[in-house]
């Protein structure tokens, strides 16, 4: 239960973020791949599932494959448990993701210290939360300390780097997804 791999594949929202990541309309993807506008948009919405030879035609359109694009595919279960380590501490610095799959949102929970002199710079906005100890930040030219707690919010494109500054710190981040840009809806032409 909750396994991803017992679940049916959504591959709509996949051709979705490739055809709006190219910048095509569903008219353009149509005339390239031989399928009609309705028959695109319901596999779109996933009202509709395509046969294979129908999904190589869209992945040719979207000048991509059919692999690819299952790959990006969204699992169509909407709950999914993703289970602690267990009860053994396990050596730190660890990272460890708790969104599995290609999703909107990504969420990590980092333990430990990590490579303090690493920036970070995401396309999309991110929350980082403290659950356990305190962290130092500096983002934007200034410094923050953030205990146990304490949240911090960084819009898409904000330089910015982090240290545990406490043994036992434990820090969750929550993000949309790179694959996923969030920018301003531009004009249709």
């Amino acid at each position: 239960m909750g396994d991803h791999k017992e679940q049916p594949l959504r591959v709509g929202a996949a051709v979705r973020r490739r055809r709006r990541a190219l910048e095509l309309t569903l008219a353009v993807v149509a005339a390239r791949s031989g399928l009609s506008v309705p028959f695109l948009s319901q596999i779109e919405n996933d009202r509709a599932r395509p046969s294979t030879s129908s999904l190589e035609k869209v992945a040719d359109a979207l000048r991509t494959t059919a692999v690819e694009l299952l790959a990006a595919a969204d699992p169509a279960c909407s709950v999914d448990v993703v289970r602690a380590d267990g009860t053994e501490p396990l050596p730190q610095p660890r990272a460890r993701s708790l969104v599995r799959g290609h999703h909107q949102m990504h969420a990590s929970e980092f333990t430990g210290d990590h490579d303090a002199g690493r920036e970070f710079r995401y396309r999309n906005d991110q929350l980082m939360y403290v659950a356990d100890g305190a962290v130092e930040i500096e983002a934007e030219g200034r410094a923050y300390r953030l205990g146990r707690g304490d949240t911090l919010y960084l819009t898409g494109g904000v330089r910015h780097r982090w240290r545990a500054a406490e043994s036992d710190t434990r820090v969750v981040v929550v993000a949309v997804a790179e694959h996923i840009e969030a920018v301003r809806d531009r004009p249709r032409r």
